[in-house]
């Protein structure tokens, strides 16, 4: 049972000048009566901008409040765990200026043995961007040590999951593909870590570590995580990230330098696998090939995308990079061909749950932006390939001169929202997105070098899909960060041997480990 935050709903916390309701929860208390309009009612004339002082990103967090609304579900036990379920309703645009509203999903987990205890909370971010919170089916790996000593929230960041997912459908309803592009740019880590800041002020008493909680970053986490020490420092007892320091915040638009790193780390990737299942160079030559060859150049899938040697090449997103990937990309490969040297439909079922962007498009929507500052993206890994790679990624080439194939990684192509059926209606968004040059900040260097929060990271040195050298860029610049750095584990550790990594970054982060 929890909680005691269920039998307070409302709550008021300086963020901004906005009242807010969820017209699909139970009626509030009269003494609320104040709040009494929907936003999405509210005439556009009556909506006050904020004025804020600071900078850019600090004006949208300081000097204003917020009434939103809180709504607790009743909580339900699954093994070792008591799971209690939050819904929030905040604004789209912290600055007021666009209209609308974002329903936020967070699920508190607790350890049944620790549910009376004041245990400080601890927010985990989870990696993507544009994908879900963990759905806990019991106390296991990272989450089994973290709720021995916390309360804690797993959110899904908006866009993803029960918080405002976007899909096809909901998206066209923002309008023409300029203003769904102007709704999507409202779903970056910026935003992210506002959203943890109504979930935080909301949820979190005051007489619990001064309102104040812990968060866990994984990849695209650790991003956000630094988002926030750079924003609102002042929310948090302390940081900690597991392959997530993101790559040289100093600068305004770092994907190029990112991707020409990241395409290097992929090609020796593919060396290694190739290495370990040397059998695989002819039976990727051979699924090329045949791919090659089909009328139009690939095979169409029952879901209609179009299945070509460079969509084939996507494998290497998932199989190259993590834990067990190698061995389930071997796997995967060995399934290609059916008893008539046709595709097999147990691959594509494979292929198609591997390419999840039918439920998760945000990923490939947002994935450049991330590191955009200001400037546009503009494609760039693709830029990267067809200026620095081109041959080392010609699959067709490749197979025709008797070379290995090389697989792809943490890369998204404007060509995949042609080959893939799910991407194709985020086309021309996509490219509104890839072009936009006007991208909110992300990051504070001068609060990141004075940043007095005790933070601890762990580095994968041979990352996949977050560069160990332009990650340690960032890191030089953020005060007091110690970094458990290691070849054990690849970009999934927190995956793989989560209880180890976090009770270890715990004890560096309160110094019970001293690195010096």
């Amino acid at each position: 049972m929890l909680l005691r935050q269920a039998a307070r709903p409302w709550h008021r916390s300086k963020w901004t000048n906005h009242f807010y309701q969820e017209p699909s929860l139970s009626s509030k208390p009269a003494a609320h009566s104040k709040v009494t309009k929907n936003l999405a009612e509210m005439d556009k004339s009556k909506r006050r901008r904020i004025e804020g002082t600071g900078s850019p990103i600090h004006s949208l967090v300081d000097n204003t409040e917020v009434f939103l609304q809180h709504s607790s579900g009743q909580s339900f036990k699954v093994p070792g765990l008591i799971c209690t379920d939050h819904y929030f309703t905040t604004c789209l645009d912290y600055s007021g200026e666009v209209p609308g509203e974002i329903q936020l999903f967070v699920r508190e987990v607790v350890s049944p043995n620790q549910a009376k205890r004041g245990l400080p909370y601890l927010l985990f971010l989870q990696g993507g961007p544009g994908f879900e919170s963990p759905r806990p089916t019991e106390a296991s790996a990272w989450l089994k040590s973290a709720v021995n000593s916390f309360r804690v929230i797993l959110m899904d960041q908006r866009g993803t999951g029960r918080s405002s997912q976007i899909t096809v459908k909901n998206l066209a309803k923002q309008g023409t593909a300029a203003e769904q592009a102007q709704y999507l740019s409202f779903f970056r880590a910026d935003n992210i870590v506002r959203d943890a800041e109504v979930v935080r002020k909301s949820l979190v008493p005051k007489d619990n570590y001064n309102g104040k909680w812990s968060i866990l970053g994984q990849s695209f986490g650790g991003f956000c995580a630094t988002t926030y020490m750079s924003t609102a420092p002042e929310g948090l007892i302390e940081v900690m990230m597991t392959g997530g320091i993101p790559p040289v915040v100093q600068e305004a638009c770092s994907a190029e330098a990112v991707y020409t790193a990241l395409y290097r780390r992929v090609l020796l990737q593919n060396q290694k696998y190739y290495e370990r299942f040397p059998q695989d160079i002819a039976v990727v030559q051979r699924i090329v090939s045949f791919l090659a060859a089909q009328p139009g150049g690939g095979v169409r899938l029952p879901s209609g995308t179009l299945l070509t040697p460079r969509a084939f090449q996507l494998l290497g997103l998932s199989g190259l990079g993590s834990g067990g990937g190698f061995e389930r990309l071997h796997y995967l490969l060995e399934t290609f061909f059916d008893v008539d040297d046709q595709v097999n439909p147990t691959f594509i079922k494979q292929f198609e749950s591997w390419q999840s962007w039918d439920v998760n498009p945000l990923y490939a929507l947002l994935h450049e932006s991330i590191y955009c500052q200001g400037p546009a993206s503009a494609w760039a890994a693709h830029r990267v390939r067809e200026d620095k790679f081109r041959q080392e990624f010609d699959a067709v080439e490749a197979t025709v001169n008797g070379r290995p194939v090389m697989f792809t990684g943490e890369m998204v192509f404007p060509w995949m929202f042609d080959d893939f059926a799910a991407l194709q209606p985020y086309k021309e968004v996509a490219e509104l997105l890839a072009s936009k040059a006007d991208w909110a900040p992300l990051y504070d260097a001068k609060a990141l070098q004075s940043n007095k929060v005790p933070v601890a990271a762990a580095v994968y040195v041979e990352d996949m899909y977050v560069d160990y050298h332009l990650s340690q860029v960032t890191a030089s610049s953020i005060r007091g960060i110690r970094q458990w750095i290691t070849n054990e584990y690849k970009h999934s550790g927190i995956r793989d041997d989560g209880a180890r990594i976090f009770d270890r970054l715990l004890n560096m982060v309160r110094d019970a480990i001293l690195v010096e």
